[in-house]
């Protein structure tokens, strides 16, 4: 059994609480600022400001089923913050590599969850669109962190350094 380097990446918990932070703020903001469902324009044909709510997951899947789905994602953010922080703990300090696509999941998943718990649904508020032709879902911060997590973790994991045929040790 492998023990779990010191110092682990745990630290990087910080960025998950600023995620939290940020996503929570800016949600606050657009509760008590913005109108519902209607557009406040930031980019003209691009951009918009649009207060919306989400009782599903990504793309409003499971919206409309009836309230369960809120508990199956409350479990699911749960179980996957605690395995990522798991790996957190398992995880150099300084592999930032691994550690900042896993503190930005965690810190996404957990701030989406306060909203599910606090309002019964999650606030969406980042409106991207093409004209009037092409609307883009709503989102938020803590869906950034989580989409910009995933894509880091799948790019490292494509991408990021391999050893070479050279440095290979023999069979």
């Amino acid at each position: 059994m492998t023990s779990s380097p010191k110092p682990n990446a745990l630290v990087w918990l910080l960025l998950s609480v600023v995620v939290i932070g940020l996503d929570q703020w800016s949600k606050h903001w657009v509760l008590t600022s913005l109108p519902e469902y209607q557009p406040v324009v930031v980019i003209d044909g691009f951009w918009n400001w649009y207060r919306s709510y989400n009782t599903g997951a990504a793309f409003s899947f499971l919206a409309d089923a009836g309230g369960w789905q809120k508990y199956v994602f409350a479990v699911l953010a749960i179980g996957i913050s605690g395995l990522l922080a798991f790996w957190l703990s398992r995880t150099a300090r300084g592999d930032w590599r691994n550690a900042l696509p896993f503190s930005l999941v965690i810190g996404g998943a957990l701030g989406n969850l306060i909203d599910r718990f606090m309002h019964g649904h999650v606030v969406d508020f980042i409106q991207w669109h093409w004209k009037d032709v092409y609307y883009y879902p709503s989102f938020n911060i803590a869906d950034s962190a989580i989409v910009c997590g995933a894509i880091a973790l799948v790019a490292f994991g494509v991408f990021g350094k391999h050893p070479s045929p050279a440095t290979k040790k023999a069979d």
